[in-house]
């Protein structure tokens, strides 16, 4: 076959909710291939998908241009690409390993398939990010590398410098590094600037400004993300992670309310019956609804999740989500007597992370019916859990400081956690909704109201939103210890911003720590 170099340009402006034979909204790009001309539209659409992370629909639209054009080698590029996952840190590598064989039996092989030296770049990276030596994140850094070289090599190509950004964010195996993410975000904001409707750019941009000390620098890309890539799920959901740093739970509720109906219209589409998308939607709409005094509704979905949680079954993914629904829930309503904290829980398939979680709930429930032997049964299998991270010690430190208290000995709660916030305070930043749902600053505030210690009280709620900006549970506590000490500045302030977060609540909300404010 002949094949020829040329320029294609991606440029999609139809209108939402378009029928199945248009071609969907899903942003633009120019990406340089010598792919046959028919197959070019699968081949674009494949690419715009992959970097709003629609990793199924992109590797169909890579797989029909490969139908079209078997030897068209950046079309195997992109859906071996589509298993491999840099922000989650994971890979499906037998998978993309199988989508490179079939282009050729090595690497030798595949560039013999390719026309430009760009393409053989393209897949000397790509090789790396499969066929390297050492595990995940030493392929991943070598991966790193090559992108730097391409995009260097490549100036023009945008997606070259979007997919290094991207890359920069993959090698962040330990957490949130501040320097790697603003990397990263200097050359997406680069290529935002010269195409601002290309869809890496503005997600990539939200990833890397996913903090809430970095977050106003993403709220840009956030506000148009959604506008840019409609017909991408992730891109509807995406946007709120800026507003969920921001404390921008209207915002954040809007989101998620399209992004979720979009999952179910793809679920649909699909003829499936549940889908990851839809529960991660659906978790942070429920955490925004608790945040905006809208119990009902938060009510509402966690209802409709239990019940297709218990019809359907306990797996990895739909367990795990809704232990962190109830655990939010719980945590805002305080209704740990409530049938929804009693429900039965079946583990096995649940990670060690969720696993904690459900364990945490049950020993709060325990402690609420008056347990002490149950809270300390959970606190020890919290121990025994392996391959968990700081939230799992948390957790025991949370619960450690109930017992205590329940035991009277407030001193040694508060003891237990400092200790415990001093850990919080030294872990990386992170995005969403706070894991633990109640985050220590915030606990050992009402502590310390326990204890009469009013200004350290205010230090330690100041500390909470800090790292979980605009919780409504926070200004409460905050506003409660500032009326405590007269300090009418903060205590304003603090029921000013509760006022605006419950400004369309139910009628029926209310708290405890309110009641002695009137």
């Amino acid at each position: 076959m002949c094949r020829h170099s040329f320029k294609l340009l991606i440029l999609l402006i139809f209108a939402p909710f378009v029928a199945s034979a248009q071609v969907p909204q899903l942003g633009s790009t120019s990406f340089e291939n010598s792919g046959a001309l028919d197959a070019q539209d699968a081949f674009s659409r494949g690419l715009l998908l992959l970097h709003s992370f629609e990793y199924e629909d992109s590797r169909e639209a890579f797989q029909e241009a490969r139908t079209l054009d078997p030897d068209f080698a950046m079309a195997y590029w992109g859906e071996a690409m589509t298993h491999n996952h840099p922000i989650w840190m994971r890979q499906e590598t037998e998978q993309g390993r199988r989508v490179l064989f079939d282009l050729g039996p090595d690497l030798d092989a595949r560039l013999e398939k390719t026309s430009t030296q760009r393409e053989k770049q393209y897949l000397k990276a790509i090789n790396l990010l499969y066929f390297a030596d050492g595990d995940k994140k030493e392929r991943d850094v070598a991966y790193q590398h090559q992108m730097q070289v391409i995009a260097q090599a490549y100036p023009d190509d945008l997606d070259a410098a979007a997919f290094h950004a991207l890359s920069i964010l993959g090698i962040a195996h330990d957490g949130r590094d501040f320097a790697l993410y603003m990397r990263a975000a200097a050359i997406v904001e680069d290529v935002f600037a010269q195409n601002p409707q290309h869809p890496g750019a503005a997600h990539y941009l939200i990833h890397a400004y996913d903090d809430p000390i970095h977050a106003p620098l993403g709220l840009r890309a956030a506000r148009v993300y959604a506008k840019i890539a409609p017909d991408a799920t992730h891109a509807l959901h995406m946007p709120s992670h800026i507003f969920a740093a921001l404390g921008m739970w209207p915002e954040m509720a809007s989101a998620n309310e399209d992004a979720y109906a979009a999952s179910l219209e793809w679920i649909k589409r699909k003829g499936l019956n549940t889908h990851i998308h839809s529960l991660h939607a659906k978790q942070w709409l429920a955490y925004a609804y608790l945040q905006l005094g809208r119990f009902s509704d938060a009510t509402e979905l966690l209802s409709d999740r239990i019940v297709h949680l218990q019809s359907h079954g306990f797996d990895r993914f739909s367990g795990g989500y809704t232990a962190l629904m109830l655990e939010n829930y719980l945590v805002e309503t305080n209704q740990w007597d409530s049938e929804y904290a009693h429900m039965e829980w079946e583990t096995t398939n649940m990670s060690p992370i969720s696993r904690a979680t459900v364990l945490f709930i049950q020993g709060k429930v325990a402690l609420s019916t008056g347990n002490p032997e149950g809270a300390l049964e959970a606190i020890n299998q919290l121990m025994t859990l392996k391959d968990v991270n700081e939230i799992a010690l948390l957790y025991q430190h949370q619960l450690n400081a109930d017992l205590l208290h329940l035991e009277g000995n407030l001193d040694g709660a508060i003891e237990v956690l400092e200790v415990a916030a001093k850990i919080d305070a030294d872990r990386p930043l992170d995005f969403g909704p706070p894991e633990p749902a109640k985050p220590t600053y915030e606990l050992l505030g009402e502590f310390y109201l326990m204890a009469n210690r009013a200004e350290d009280a205010i230090g330690a709620y100041q500390a909470a939103l800090a790292r979980a900006p605009g919780r409504s549970l926070s200004f409460i506590g905050l506003a409660k210890a500032a009326k405590l000490i007269s300090n009418e500045k903060v205590y304003q302030e603090a029921m000013s911003k509760l006022n605006e977060n419950w400004r369309d609540a139910d009628n029926s909300v209310t708290h405890p720590f309110l009641s002695s404010m009137d």
